[in-house]
């Protein structure tokens, strides 16, 4: 009977210590886009993003010019010239894709970096949150949770945009 009674008061103990248990919720995307570092490094993205379009269109427009010269004169040049201008044009078209593909993993190293150093922000003032308001855990709404109960757990999304002075 005594050890009824002392797992009885266990198991009370235990149920009444799990109600006092904080859940939390965050929409971390959120506040990455309400984060000045997000904008930013989306305008310098989009810059480089214009800026190795226009590289591109110069290049092609070259290789359009040139292609159109020697379509016009390619009757009167001798072979050998002829071979080496459609070698010439040739390169240049490769030199473009590969151009392009280089411009591609630049723009996706960029902005992995910066992203990068944004998330670890944003995961860092999560941590300070949930530390400060003793939750157990806080899950980010925005991976895709099936369901979180509002009534239950609380929205800190708030709370991380003030940790972040936004």
């Amino acid at each position: 009977m005594k050890k009824l009674i002392i797992c009885a008061i266990c198991a009370l103990c235990g149920f009444t210590t799990a109600n006092a248990q904080k859940f939390g919720h965050v929409n971390s995307q959120e506040v990455i886009q309400a984060m000045p570092e997000f904008a930013k490094a989306r305008t310098e993205i989009e810059a480089l993003t214009k800026q190795y379009e226009a590289d591109l269109k110069g290049m092609q427009d070259e290789l359009q010019k040139k292609a159109e010269a020697f379509d016009k004169e390619q009757a009167t040049l001798p072979d050998n010239i002829k071979q080496r201008r459609q070698t010439e044009l040739q390169e240049m078209y490769q030199k473009i894709q590969q151009s392009y593909q280089d411009n591609q993993q630049a723009l996706a190293k960029e902005q992995s970096d910066k992203m990068q150093a944004i998330t670890a922000k944003v995961l860092d003032a999560i941590k300070a949150v949930g530390q400060a308001g003793s939750y157990v855990y806080i899950m980010d709404v925005a991976g895709g949770i099936p369901y979180i109960s509002t009534t239950l757990s609380t929205d800190v999304t708030a709370d991380v945009k003030k940790k972040l002075g936004i």
